[in-house]
């Protein structure tokens, strides 16, 4: 049965990493023969220039109509002059929000090949960094309600809310929990309750949904304590699961403590399918058009995209076993290391499109 998946370039190199993403998803098909088509749909800056919108309607039929949607990027500088419910970013909350996509799944693994690009100490880095944080992605302070800017006492103020139901809560847990049961039974839940109501609701259902999970070791830590933990020790993380904001944050940190932004996936998830999946960085609008982006990160959200969107696990493996094989040769300028050859986007594409096909 032939799958959908649904291809968002986006802006800067979004179209250049997303054609390399595609080669992978292709050979990875083609190796197993399984089928695949594609369609593709415009977003963020892209599909305001074509139709005055960051998200037209067409976009979002596609991507309901497919089995799995990937991003490459959205964003520049050429759109920073918009008003905020036309700037680029809206197509990515928009889509969110359309597609139900409440879990976003950002795993921060640093390969062996990588290891020298690591920001943490060496003895530090020699435990490994292996983790995965879970991030409820469309409730708390980036959506709660009242929000916006008032004058006050002859004052401009501006105010946000911060906000979680207990069902929002409990089903990013279930997932938590869940992912926590395919790797190694830890879940770190991160909060701050020692201060903000929302976060001892959080930590009241966390350990509800807990019971349910015995085999999961479960701990509770507060934001500020996991931030430095993750610089500390990162090893001592398996599941790391939590809220909106402290998500943002804490992915980021641990994305960058790696060295290698280019190098990470992200897969954002909901109740059904489809899920989306995209690499975590930006659109690069400075070497856009250059041939100089690492795809490697978008080829590696393919994997995901195999495994968690269309449950083809075999061609993840293939993908991610070829990202490796090409590394112990070739390197981007942004993981660029002595005794590797330096190619561009493109090719690095083709290297690892190559490994796959076997």
């Amino acid at each position: 049965m032939t799958k959908t998946i649904c291809l968002l370039p986006g802006d800067g190199i979004g179209t250049e990493i997303v054609a390399q993403g595609k080669k992978a998803l292709e050979a990875a098909a083609n190796r197993t023969g399984q089928s695949l088509a594609f369609t593709s749909a415009l977003i963020g800056g892209a599909a305001y220039d074509e139709t005055g919108s960051p998200l037209p309607q067409e976009t979002v039929d596609m991507c309901r109509a497919a089995d799995a949607v990937f991003l490459g990027a959205v964003g520049g500088p050429k759109w920073d002059a918009l008003s905020p419910d036309k700037r680029p970013e809206k197509g990515i909350l928009g889509i969110r929000k359309e597609l139900g996509l409440f879990a976003n799944l950002r795993p921060a693994l640093l390969l062996p090949e990588l290891a020298g690009a690591c920001l943490l100490r060496a003895d530090t880095a020699k435990k490994g960094l292996d983790l995965i944080v879970v991030r409820e992605l469309t409730g708390d302070i980036y959506f709660g309600q009242p929000r916006g800017i008032e004058v006050r006492d002859g004052q401009r103020t501006g105010f946000n809310t911060m906000v979680y139901s207990e069902e929002e809560i409990r089903r990013i847990a279930v997932v938590g929990f869940d992912t926590a049961m395919k790797r190694r039974k830890k879940l770190c839940s991160v909060d701050k309750s020692n201060v903000l109501e929302t976060s001892r609701l959080w930590r009241e259902i966390v350990n509800d949904v807990a019971k349910a999970y015995p085999e999961v070791e479960v701990e509770h830590m507060y934001v500020d304590n996991a931030a430095m933990q993750l610089v500390r020790d990162p090893s001592q993380f398996d599941v790391v699961l939590t809220g909106n904001i402290f998500g943002d944050i804490l992915s980021d940190e641990a994305a960058a403590i790696t060295g290698s932004l280019g190098m990470l996936p992200s897969a954002s998830m909901g109740s059904q399918a489809p899920a989306l999946f995209e690499p975590i960085h930006g659109s690069a609008p400075d070497i856009a058009g250059q041939d100089k982006a690492n795809p490697l990160a978008t080829i590696l959200s393919a994997a995901m995209l195999m495994r968690l969107g269309l449950n083809m696990p075999e061609e993840a493996a293939l993908i991610e076993a070829a990202v490796s094989a090409a590394l112990a040769s070739y390197r981007t300028a942004d993981i660029m290391e002595p005794g590797k050859t330096l190619v561009g986007c493109e090719k690095m594409g083709d290297i690892v499109a190559g490994l796959i096909a076997g």
